[in-house]
């Protein structure tokens, strides 16, 4: 044993948790019992490793306490068959823990095959987030509880009944076929992108940003990158996540404020990822086609690759949207080509374009609408309107800091109707999906 604990501690087992649950479902083909097992598996670590220090294969003690659990549990079920005078069908496919170790080294479709279960058709979005979280991510379920702003007992009620709905469905612990793991394939990068975003403007909430969502979601999509390295919408979700993430440093102020777009301190943005960016979203655009995320990585290079928001190339950035509504129209993209056709041709242009969405029920009574539509009032000169679109906006978002950003615009033209401050872009409100609310 060693004697001192990885600097990482928690870290380090939430990267082994999807590879010991991979090879325990493989052996024992229960995905519900050995995500408990895992979970017992990882109590035990929490608790032993600090006392006695790491083992010098953490993943390989991992498994092996994981499997005890799952031999215990499997000879008590023959136990209880046995003297019910049953026989023991399944006796075949257990397998013991002394068994494990000659075959310790992990499948490295594990991982992939995880993440595409957790998706599976028979969940809804909650369901596969948190499952997500739970068995790739390997978060507590108080963790995920924590994130989606329940009590531990209905997570841990959500996340059973997603277990069972998976054992209903029969589906096997191997890989999807290519053209059902391609089907597939959109459902599992829109789930990482919401659980980015909730971590990049959480939902609800005191605090502006989830740091630990967010960065779960970039260690998971650097996964399947890994796992899909010729997929140019993995690496095109990834490129968008990193060029996205490289302003959360300047995007709140010391008290949690949040600071928009035009008004940070563009020295705090992250170069690293945004030069790891501008890499993978290069070598994703090179491979011809470009999907939703390749499109809404390159207007997130725009803006990390202007010095000043003054300089802003809004033109590219609208000839940008104008294709992403071509290639996968949405309200929440109609809402973005509004904002930047108002940058280039006037608020009145953009103001038109937000008509449409007044009526379309996935939008209509979201905050976003109305703060773009005060944002665009305000640039018209329209102060009264714009004050009245701020205080809608402020009273629909269940974000504290959102909520005080909109109500100090708010007060701002109020207060100084004739010299309100030059308003130049918009408050960060770009590259997030409408479904952006875990809960």
């Amino acid at each position: 044993m060693k004697e001192t604990l990885p600097d990482s501690f928690a870290e380090h087992l939430r990267e082994l948790a999807p590879q010991v649950l991979g090879a325990v479902v493989r052996r024992f083909r229960d995905f519900a019992a050995a995500e408990d097992a895992l979970q017992e598996a990882m109590l035990a670590a929490f608790t032993q490793w600090p006392k006695q220090g790491v083992p010098e294969n953490p993943r390989g003690w991992l498994i092996q306490v994981a499997s005890r659990r799952m031999t215990d549990q499997v000879r008590s079920e023959i136990a209880r068959r046995e003297r019910e005078n049953s026989v023991a069908r399944d006796i075949d496919t257990m397998v013991l823990a002394d068994e494990i170790e000659p075959d310790m080294d992990m499948d490295p479709n594990d991982t992939l095959i995880l993440l595409f279960m957790c998706c599976h058709p028979a969940l809804n979005s909650s369901s596969t987030i948190a499952l997500t979280l739970r068995a790739v991510g390997g978060l507590t379920t108080a963790e995920i509880a924590n994130a989606f702003l329940v009590p531990e007992a209905t997570m841990a009620q959500r996340i059973s009944r997603a277990k069972q709905s998976i054992k209903a469905s029969g589906v096997s612990f191997s890989l999807l076929p290519p053209q059902d793991r391609a089907e597939r394939l959109p459902a599992v990068l829109h789930v990482l992108y919401l659980i980015f975003n909730e971590g990049y403007t959480s939902s609800i909430g005191a605090h502006l940003q989830r740091l630990d969502l967010a960065r779960e979601a970039i260690r998971l999509t650097r996964c399947a990158k890994h796992l899909l390295p010729d997929d140019a919408e993995v690496a095109g979700l990834l490129a968008l996540m990193l060029l996205t993430d490289a302003r959360r440093a300047a995007r709140t102020g010391p008290d949690e404020e949040l600071i928009p777009l035009d008004k940070q301190d563009r020295s705090l943005w992250d170069r690293t990822e945004i030069s790891e960016g501008i890499e993978f979203l290069t070598a994703a655009l090179s491979k011809g086609s470009v999907g939703l995320y390749q499109l809404q990585a390159a207007i997130a290079a725009v803006h990390d690759e202007t010095a000043r928001a003054e300089d802003t190339d809004w033109p590219q950035i609208l000839a940008l949207y104008e294709l992403l509504k071509r290639v996968s129209p949405s309200p929440m993209v109609t809402l973005n080509h509004a904002i930047a056709t108002a940058m280039v041709h006037g608020p009145s242009k953009g103001l038109e374009l937000l008509k449409p969405l007044e009526s379309d029920n996935r939008l209509a009574e979201h905050h976003r609408l109305n703060a773009v539509r005060a944002h665009l009032l305000e640039m018209l000169g329209d102060h009264e309107t714009a004050v009245r679109h701020y205080r809608i906006a402020a009273s629909r978002t269940t974000s504290i800091p959102e909520q005080n950003y909109l109500m100090a615009q708010a007060a701002r033209l109020e207060e100084s109707p004739n010299c309100p401050e030059e308003n130049t872009t918009t408050p960060d409100h770009v590259h997030e999906p409408i479904q952006s609310k875990m809960t």
